[in-house]
């Protein structure tokens, strides 16, 4: 997600930047859910239809002059430059009709304007989207750099955070430009010469489109919305806001007590919502003393968290115990935190809806772009038929062919005879198909730590993974020299560069005592991120193509980094039983995050359907969507009904819809490693793979594998797998 687009989209990503199982990622998530401008898609100048984007908009506000000018300047450019350029100057005039307003000058500056930009032989139009392909390039790198710098003391474990960092973190440098490229007329002059398209134009016709005619169309659509800079900043603020909110949502968990106040949690134990608290539940598999008590103490605060029945003091606090059956807040009776705060006037007053004020905030600053969005009037329409370029419909019949299959319940039954009881809910997380899971939390934890005492041993290895990896030395080398890696603050994410002059950055958490075992599996998913980054920009043909296309494919190639965790540590590679378990895991986990996804789809639609409501209603509807869900996909296999545990994630709250990326992306995460275990090597096939750059997602996937996106190649291996361990 490296290219301009991120400029005008707030820099989507934080991936994207981006991320998975822990930001998964994410910023992964933030800044790159935020791509307001994108996605159209492309044309052949020849075949383009004329675009209809902002019909209705575009006739209320377009001067009654227009009509007649075009027609003008129409007849003078064809009488100049030939008969082959009316389809060209027909389709410019139009597409700088429907965004040109009264303010933007008279029929004479419109005439003037025309008859100056519109490029009516080859070698103009050449020169012209060459230089701005270089320009914009360096206005998105640089305006990256700058957002990137101003969220330092946010992002990154450089001590307190003080108001005025929350301020420069919510400040978008970039708000204007896309204002300023339309007063200047530098938009206009982009809509005059290039393309624009519409998705079912982008599926039927790209194919046979040329890179160039793809790179093109992608310069369009940089200026298919003409959205304030108040609206965008707006937007930024939002993100920022409620990302500060997630990254210091933390739980000490030696302080969560039970009914006879022991504590079953280490001291010093600092859980992030949600990722954290998820994966101590997966690590917990491996404790056979404590694990199960673990597991269900951490569902009890989870719950908490999705009702916001928590008690607001036990939030980053480790100057409490707290009981979250009872609900019960009480004065820590021991130390386990170099700092404390104080305890004066305690009580177990719950957080009030916060959580849910939040993520009314992120629809509230989205609406603002809606009137300025006519073609996807709603963000749900921008993140599926822009963003993602798969339309809604197509994305949930996906998940639900997921969720319905009768494998699932295999699956569950399976899971039910290796743990020796019955499944409860928080086991959607059950993590004892992975190959390696042998080894306890702690015997991880102590060889990552020895490993990488700091984020600096992690930044010198890299070199060393990527080649584990199949990567040649000299194309490891190079790859590790375009990564930066930074202390996280939160779990950690990964942020592209915006130009070919700067660097990847990958942000890993890293404590006093060293990185430990999930912050390794993060940094790793995380700097599959980044390698992407660094090959979709540095290496694809036209810096207009940079990047995938869409989040589910960033999450994707880092899910295949992530899934070799363990072999990276030296750890055996697996074998035909344990590839069998790998299936199996990957099956369940998309089982799992596909529920949370229709969720986060659920509640965004809720949202817009009730534009009036109150956070406290927004809450009562999260919790019902979260229920429902679980009680038509869940509920049958685990024997229990109304869990709210699908409304935990986090990314609901400060990633703007963007939870569905995660089971698309697993979906293709396994189409893609089995393309290169067909190939034999993860380097040179991901590099392949990474230089298709921003086409749309079936074109992109045909070329990379052969086959569209879908779940039917993981459902296939799932059902192998399963004959497989039921011979065991």
């Amino acid at each position: 997600m490296s290219s301009v687009v991120e400029v005008f989209s707030n820099q989507a990503h934080k991936a994207i930047l981006v991320c998975f199982p822990s930001k998964e990622i994410l910023v992964s998530r933030v800044y790159l859910v935020l791509m307001l401008f994108v996605l159209a898609l492309p044309l052949a100048a020849q075949e383009m239809p004329m675009q209809s984007s902002s019909k209705a908009t575009a006739a209320a506000i377009q001067p009654a002059w227009m009509t007649a000018s075009a027609a003008k300047l129409e007849t003078e450019l064809v009488a100049k430059y030939g008969e082959t350029q009316r389809a060209r100057a027909q389709r410019g005039l139009h597409q700088v009709a429907e965004f040109w307003r009264s303010d933007d000058g008279d029929a004479a500056t419109f005439e003037d304007f025309v008859r100056a930009n519109f490029a009516g032989d080859q070698a103009t139009l050449d020169t012209m989207f060459t230089r701005y392909q270089s320009l914009l390039e360096a206005l998105s790198g640089h305006m990256h750099e700058i957002n990137r710098e101003f969220r330092q003391q946010l992002d990154l474990d450089y001590g307190p955070v003080l108001p005025f960092d929350e301020t420069f973190g919510g400040y978008d440098p970039s708000a204007h430009v896309n204002d300023d490229f339309f007063n200047n007329k530098l938009a206009f002059t982009v809509l005059l010469n290039f393309p624009l398209a519409t998705l079912d134009d982008c599926l039927k016709n790209g194919p046979s489109w040329s890179r160039r005619q793809w790179a093109e169309v992608r310069l369009a659509q940089q200026f298919d919305k003409r959205i304030p800079a108040d609206v965008n900043l707006a937007i930024s603020e939002a993100a920022s806001e409620s990302g500060q909110y997630i990254s210091q949502y933390n739980i000490w968990m030696y302080h969560v007590v039970n009914d006879q106040g022991q504590r079953i949690f280490p001291p010093k134990m600092r859980l992030l919502s949600h990722w954290n608290l998820r994966d101590e539940i997966k690590a917990d598999y491996t404790d056979p003393q404590t694990g199960l008590a673990k597991q269900r103490a951490i569902q009890q605060v989870m719950e908490r968290i999705v009702t916001q029945t928590i008690p607001q003091a036990v939030i980053d606090n480790p100057s409490v115990d707290w009981n979250p059956v009872t609900n019960e807040v009480k004065p820590a009776a021991a130390k386990d935190a170099d700092s404390t705060k104080t305890t004066a006037n305690l009580t177990n007053a719950r957080e009030p809806d916060t959580r849910y004020a939040m993520l009314w905030k992120t629809y509230t600053a989205s609406r603002k772009a809606d009137p300025y969005s006519p073609t996807a009037p709603t963000l749900i329409d921008r993140r599926f038929n822009e963003d993602r370029e798969i339309p809604e419909i197509r994305v949930k019949a996906m998940l639900e062919q997921v969720l319905s299959s009768p494998l699932a319940a295999q699956t569950g039954k399976l899971i039910e005879s290796r743990l020796g009881r019955p499944l409860e809910p928080f086991d959607v997380w059950y993590n004892g198909f992975r190959p390696g899971s042998k080894f306890t939390e702690a015997q991880l934890d102590e060889m990552v730590a020895k490993k990488y005492p700091t984020a600096e041993a992690y930044q010198k290895d890299i070199p060393n993974l990527l080649m584990h990896l199949g990567f040649s030395p000299e194309k490891a080398q190079y790859v590790a020299n375009n990564i930066i890696v930074d202390p996280a603050r939160g779990s950690g994410h990964a942020m592209g560069a915006g130009m070919r002059s700067e660097k990847a950055h990958l942000r890993t958490r890293v404590e006093k005592t060293g990185m430990n075992y999930k912050a390794f599996n993060i940094a790793v998913h995380e700097m599959g991120h980044n390698v992407e980054q660094t090959f979709s920009l540095n290496e694809v043909d036209y810096t207009l193509l940079s990047g995938v296309p869409n989040t589910a494919f960033t999450e994707a190639l880092a899910f295949v980094f992530q899934g070799h965790d363990l072999e990276l540590l030296g750890l055996p590679a697996p074998d035909a039983k344990a590839q069998a378990e790998k299936t199996l895991n990957d099956f369940w986990a998309t089982y799992e995050i596909a529920g949370v996804a229709l969720v986060d789809m659920g509640v965004w639609h809720w949202m817009y359907d009730h534009p009036q409501a109150t956070p406290q209603q927004l809450n009562d509807a999260t919790v019902q969507i979260a229920k429902d869900i679980w009680n038509r996909y869940y509920a049958p296999i685990f024997h229990q009904k109304d869990v709210v545990l699908l409304g935990v994630y986090s990314h609901m709250i400060d990633s703007f819809l963007y939870l569905p990326d995660y089971p698309i992306g697993h979906m293709i995460a396994f189409q893609i490693e089995e393309q290169m275990k067909k190939a034999g090597s993860i380097g040179p096939e991901f590099e392949r793979m990474a230089k298709e750059g921003r086409v749309i997602p079936d074109l992109w996937m045909e070329n990379a594998t052969g086959h569209p996106v879908g779940p039917e190649a993981l459902l296939a291996a799932t059902k192998n797998a399963l004959a497989a361990a039921s011979t065991k």
